[in-house]
This record gives structure tokens, C-alpha cells and sequence, in this order.
């Protein structure tokens, strides 16, 4: 018993897999923050863009 308790604690198998699930998680977050951020630059530019047009036409 003691022996199986010892193998599970010393066991680093399933350590890298934990790793790279947070490695993706991290990059996961990053990537929605940015399009986000960038999403809302894009929306603000549009508008301005379109109220250009809009002015332009009248």
C-alpha cells in the first residue's frame, strides 16, 4: 500500500498534460481579450467611416 502511495505522489506523468491545458487556457484568454479589444476599434472606426460617408452624400 505504501509502495502504490509513493508511485502516485512521485508520478509526474500527467504533469506536462496539466501544463499544456494551462498553457492553452492562457493563450485561450489572451486571444478572446485582444479580439475583443479589437473588436470594439474596428466597430469605432466603422461608425466614423459611415459618418464620413453619410456627410459626404448630403
Amino acid at each position: 500500500m505504501i509502495d502504490l502511495v509513493r508511485t502516485l505522489v512521485l508520478d509526474e506523468g500527467g504533469a506536462t498534460a496539466v501544463e499544456y491545458g494551462l498553457i492553452a487556457a492562457l493563450v485561450s484568454i489572451v486571444g478572446v481579450a485582444a479580439f475583443t479589444s479589437m473588436g470594439s476599434s474596428l466597430d469605432t472606426l466603422y461608425r466614423y467611416i459611415s459618418g464620413l460617408m453619410r456627410d459626404a452624400a448630403s
